[in-house]
């Protein structure tokens, strides 16, 4: 069996300053973002966007995914503990940064945007989400540097079955990190790169985003140990699970709407 390397969670010490591995996924991400973002702009799959929308998209977004995300995971998984540690609520670099609330973030966050620039929100939506998912691979990956959010028992005989010392036992286990990075990350990246590489009706990107998000994090919940929650510890729905079903439900209602309306973009 594997034994997790062990990572030190800080990657640069600069002074009385550290630099940790989780931070610098993060700023991956949003480099990945504004990368590709303008990439779409100057392949003329943007009409109408520029840069600089791009690099002010990118400072209303890391707003969104860090109190979101921070909130998310104080209301949805641990509210216990964070309710009786208040200022740990404050200490993002630690890890401990929900999706879901992340995404209700970003929402929140965009929808602002739009209003103060005068484009509707799916516009918005339809933009970024392709963006997206390079960004989940990354903070997936810091996920597996700090040995975090490790899979459930797998079998000793599976090749890469991991020992993670940091879940207080040596059992094998799934790396889950990267399974989630390659589906969540890599594999819906390239779906929705070549799906809105043509013009697609309004909340068409949008709802293939929320589908196949929803559904990758479905699956790869089999393989990661599941979080409490606040529905209770269950490996047969998992909080993450039930959290990304209603992504699903929406997405599929988005496309109907998108092809059934058939509104040019």
């Amino acid at each position: 069996m594997l034994i997790h390397p062990q990572f030190d969670p800080v990657a640069i010490h600069l002074g009385p300053l550290a630099v940790h591995w989780y931070g610098l996924m993060y700023l991956v991400g949003f480099l990945l973002f504004i990368a590709l973002g303008r990439r779409r702009i100057d392949r003329g799959l943007a009409p109408g966007w520029t840069h600089a929308d791009v690099d002010d998209l990118l400072f209303y977004g890391v707003l969104g995914v860090v109190i979101g995300g921070r909130l998310g995971q104080v209301l949805f998984y641990e509210p216990g503990y964070y309710f009786s540690h208040p200022l740990e609520i404050l200490a993002v670099w630690k890890g401990g940064m929900s999706f879901h609330g992340g995404f209700l973030g970003v929402l929140a966050a965009m929808a602002y945007w739009g209003w103060r620039h005068g484009r509707s929100f799916w516009s918005v939506t339809d933009f970024i989400a392709p963006l997206v998912p390079t960004g989940l691979m990354a903070g997936r990956i810091g996920n597996f540097i700090n040995g975090e959010l490790w899979g459930r028992v797998a079998d000793p005989s599976l090749p890469w079955a991991m020992v993670f010392p940091q879940s207080g036992d040596l059992l094998p286990r799934h790396p889950s990190q990267l399974y989630q990075a390659g589906m969540e990350g890599l594999l819906l990246f390239i779906l929705l790169w070549i799906y809105a590489s043509k013009p697609r009706p309004p909340r068409a990107v949008s709802g293939v985003f929320l589908i196949g998000y929803g559904t990758f994090r479905w699956i790869g919940e089999y393989f990661r140990e599941p979080d409490p929650g606040i529905f209770g510890h269950s490996y047969t729905v998992s909080m993450g699970q039930w959290l990304s079903l209603p992504m699903v439900l929406a997405g599929i209602t988005l496309l109907f709407i998108a092809y059934r309306r058939k509104e040019t973009p």
